[in-house]
């Protein structure tokens, strides 16, 4: 990993998550409403931490509101009613911080 790359990241992680932020502006206003409000929960519960995970994640939500608007169906004929479980469903595999701080705190205390 080059020091650019420490400093600002991956450039193709940047362009793929750009082109996937394009992709979700292309919803439907009730789509990309329900899209922006179930990223931000999931940044500020927990956040994940692997970009396969983000990638997976968010572009998997786009596909399915994509294939829901085509259908004509509401947001939460896809997600249920309980849009916070929905959200806690897909991240109950993926690395979160809490994870990382978690590990980090373990290792910190009587490893000395």
């Amino acid at each position: 990993m080059s020091i650019m790359e420490k400093i600002i990241g991956d450039l193709n992680d940047k362009r793929e998550w750009k082109a996937m932020e394009k992709r979700a502006k292309g919803l439907p206003v009730e789509y990309y409403n329900a899209y922006k409000a179930i990223q931000k929960y999931m940044w500020t519960t927990g956040g994940l931490t692997n970009w396969d995970d983000i990638n997976r994640i968010f572009n998997g939500i786009i596909d399915m509101f994509e294939e829901g608007a085509v259908s004509g169906k509401k947001v939460t004929d896809l997600t249920g009613e309980d849009v916070a479980s929905f959200c806690e469903e897909l991240v109950k595999d993926a690395a979160t911080w809490k994870d990382k701080h978690r590990e980090k705190l373990n290792e910190t205390i009587g490893r000395e």
